[in-house]
């Protein structure tokens, strides 16, 4: 295929632009939970209360998000506007989180769920962007946006890990990247040739999510992907802490950061493999981005149970853990640009939104599961248990191959 017929004129530069912001404008995410230890002393509380400082955030994303599925947003606005706003508000928020956490743990989880809130104006809108400057590459695009998300969230650890700042500190730096990925995507950023006309205020449209097999078993996928992915980056640092003994913080947090932001390198190859092929029907591309998820989250659901195995020798859990943290995010594009490929392209971004509120509605239920199996029997039993997101993911991805 060649160059000319990959992407539209201009659509590097946007991809470029995109990717920054969005590895930007995601920091805030984990912001609270890397400071979850510093708050949960200062609380004088247990780490199943401070969890809810990750569980606020998941929970807000679903409310934004189901929010911006019911009235169309992403179909009815301009999808950089929206991107660029959410951002901006999800970096006050977090400023004020900074500033509140502190003294009242009720308004440090309101701004955590905030935070949440308004980012789920980022990434639906963010993957809308790209596919209205990508067609025949867009696989790869995703995977390229995914992976920045990916050092995004992974970006607060590294600040811990690098700087001497304290916790507010971390928390602030966080909301400066946010603000600046608004300003990114607000000044330089513009809809695609191929983004679809918006359609009217459809609330028929969410039953397609079901209605439609291949956007069913899509959707399958992704929640068995989803189940995985956000427990383990929650849980990642704690399960690091457990193991490290006298390791330090400085070097949990920089192993933390290194785990999860390997993330993109996964991410970048499943975009490359899923775009590769010679058949470039439908059918094709559907079945090559289905084979990309299943070998993402066969490998990813070895991590866990060989991260409960050597989890007692700290070096070769590090080792594991990379592998697992190029795996377990490197199909999440791929589920994506599945439903640019099958949804209604009127509602694409209704649909990629009813996608991830299903997604981030279960990690609610995931991350707290997965913590309670920590306090009861052990990080061993924690990290196996993950396992079950992508060997039920596989199973839904095996039959939209075939």
């Amino acid at each position: 295929m060649s160059e000319a017929n990959s992407h539209a004129p201009g659509s590097k530069k946007v991809l470029v632009l995109v990717s920054s912001a969005t590895l930007l404008a995601m920091s805030p995410w984990f912001s609270g939970t890397v400071v979850m230890g510093e708050l949960t002393r200062l609380w004088k509380t247990d780490l199943g209360v401070a969890a809810w400082l990750t569980m606020a955030v998941q929970l807000g994303f679903v409310v934004g998000g189901l929010i911006s599925a019911l009235l169309n947003l992403p179909d009815r606005f301009r999808a950089p506007r929206v991107f660029a706003v959410s951002a901006g508000a999800a970096a006050a928020v977090n400023g004020l989180f900074a500033a509140m956490a502190a003294s009242s743990l009720p308004a440090a989880l309101v701004l955590r769920f905030l935070t949440g809130f308004f980012l789920a104006g980022v990434y639906p809108p963010g993957i809308k962007i790209l596919a209205g400057w990508f067609r025949d590459g867009r696989g790869t695009a995703l995977g390229i946006m995914v992976g920045a998300l990916t050092v995004g969230s992974a970006l607060p650890h590294g600040v811990a890990a690098v700087g001497e700042l304290p916790w507010r500190g971390v928390v602030l730096a966080s909301s400066v990247f946010s603000l600046a990925a608004a300003g990114l995507v607000g000044w330089g950023v513009g809809d695609g040739p191929y983004s679809a006309l918006s359609g009217p205020l459809d609330l028929r449209q969410m039953r397609d999510v079901f209605a439609n097999r291949r956007l069913r078993l899509a959707n399958f996928g992704y929640l068995g992907h989803m189940w995985e992915l956000y427990s383990m980056w929650g849980w990642m640092a704690l399960l690091l802490g457990a193991s490290a003994g006298g390791a330090g913080q400085k070097n949990v947090s920089a192993a933390a950061f290194l785990i999860i932001a390997s993330g993109a390198v996964g991410c970048i190859w499943a975009g490359r493999a899923a775009d590769r092929g010679k058949e470039d029907s439908l059918k094709g591309r559907i079945a090559r981005r289905a084979w990309v998820t299943n070998v993402s989250m066969f490998v990813s659901g070895a991590c866990c149970l060989l991260a409960a195995a050597v989890f007692d020798h700290f070096r070769l859990l590090v080792a594991v853990c990379l592998v697992w943290g190029v795996a377990v995010v490197a199909d999440s594009a791929q589920f994506s640009a599945i439903i640019s490929e099958v949804a209604d392209r009127r509602y694409l971004g209704t649909a990629l939104t009813m996608q991830t509120v299903m997604g981030f509605l279960l990690t609610v239920f995931s991350i707290r599961i997965v913590g309670a199996i920590s306090a009861a029997y052990g990080w061993h039993w924690a990290a196996a248990s993950m396992a079950v997101g992508p060997a039920l993911g596989i199973l839904a991805m095996r039959r939209l191959e075939r």
